[in-house]
């Protein structure tokens, strides 16, 4: 194959594009679009459910399929997962890439009737989620196990998960990250509208799910005992949500405010919190930790090898409710200069490394290499 041939890339794992869910969906947006630009097909695979409606989305192609996902919870993700894959099987494009492997990787042997190359971004460690049953969890193992088996190639976002793989299955994947938007300005409107001051808060954004060390967290601003208002962003209209809600009752300084999904108004909330808690843990780069280091938030990362790798020295860490607290007890004045220093730092890496530009042109490097292989 010559470089730059026209390819035709179906892109898999996604609740659609524009992206109104998460991570997967911000990077089939993102790298989608560059990738037509640059003169390619590109269909990205979308819930027939999904608000977008339209069959093109700058230039990307939509391809709606049957899903029932809020109604039939697992059994819905398994059979749009199922009918997704199957369809792409079906026509002649060059590249399969999936965004995750849970559940797709049960029909990855499908792949076996289509003459495209499957590429697969492996995630994180999803077997480690608190959340699920031991049941659940050795099905999410076999699904990982099967991702590995059947992808001509399989794409890390973080070191530590291409080490994990390494590891475990003594596989070689291509690191790829995520990248992030780095706004140039920042207003201060969205203070008013939750009766905030500049710097005179605390906050973290995450779904509430035990492995994201919410509860570490917020232990620790009660240890401080401040009083300084802590903001909880995130859904709280779950029986988690709903313990935590709970066991914070008489802390009225912890505020939960449910999802916030504008882009601009989480920023400034980011840019304006005194610090910035990041309690993510189990793997890969974490979409929501680029974003507060693109807002120049001051960000405290729970400490594990996976929020080392992106944000090094750009910030502080946290391994305890203790360390929360002595973190929070600190005094900012001092703190100015350190701060200054890495909020610069990590908005210059973003520009570098976490460049949604060049993540596209990674993917497309590694599949023309794919292709030219199989030649």
């Amino acid at each position: 194959m010559k470089n730059h041939e026209r390819l035709k890339i179906a892109i898999l794992g996604t609740r659609g594009i524009p992206n109104r869910y998460g991570g997967f969906e911000e990077c089939a947006e993102q790298i989608a679009w560059r990738m037509v630009d640059r003169g390619h097909d590109v269909t990205v695979y979308s819930p027939d459910g999904d608000p977008f409606q339209e069959a093109f989305w700058r230039g990307v192609r939509i391809r709606r399929i049957f899903c029932r996902e809020k109604r039939l919870k697992i059994v819905g993700t398994l059979l749009y997962d199922y009918l997704c894959f199957r369809d792409a099987g079906k026509r002649d494009f060059d590249i399969i890439l999936e965004l995750g492997y849970v559940p797709a990787a049960f029909f990855f042997r499908l792949k076996r009737s289509s003459s495209a190359m499957l590429i697969t971004n492996m995630d994180g460690m999803e077997w480690q989620r608190a959340k699920w049953n031991r049941m659940i969890k050795v099905f999410v193992r076999k699904c990982e196990q099967m991702g590995v088996n059947y992808s001509d190639a399989l794409v890390a976002d973080n070191p530590g998960i291409q080490d994990y793989l390494r590891i475990r299955y003594g596989k070689e994947t291509v690191l790829i990250p995520y990248g992030a938007k780095v706004p140039e300005k920042i207003s201060d409107r969205a203070l008013d509208e939750f009766s905030l001051n500049p710097f005179h808060y605390h906050m973290l954004v995450a779904r509430l799910e035990p492995e994201n060390n919410i509860r570490m967290i917020l232990d620790g601003a009660v240890e401080a005992s401040t009083g300084i208002p802590f903001l909880v962003v995130g859904n709280h209209l779950t029986k988690y949500g709903a313990r935590l809600k709970k066991r914070y009752n008489d802390y009225n300084f912890i505020r939960f405010l449910g999802g916030i999904y504008n882009y601009e108004k989480l920023t400034e909330l980011r840019r304006y919190c005194r610090l910035y808690f990041h309690g993510h843990s189990v793997g890969g780069t974490n979409p929501s930790l680029l974003e507060a280091m693109a807002s120049n938030a001051r960000i405290c990362a729970h400490d594990n090898s996976f929020n080392r790798a992106v944000l090094r020295d750009g910030g502080e860490y946290f391994s305890s409710s203790a360390d929360v607290a002595r973190l929070i007890e600190g005094n900012p004045d001092t703190t100015n200069e350190f701060w200054g220093k890495r909020v610069h730092w990590n908005r210059k890496r973003l520009k570098e490394e976490y460049n949604w530009g060049k993540v596209a042109t990674q993917y497309l490097e590694l599949f023309e290499t794919l292709l030219q292989g199989r030649k």
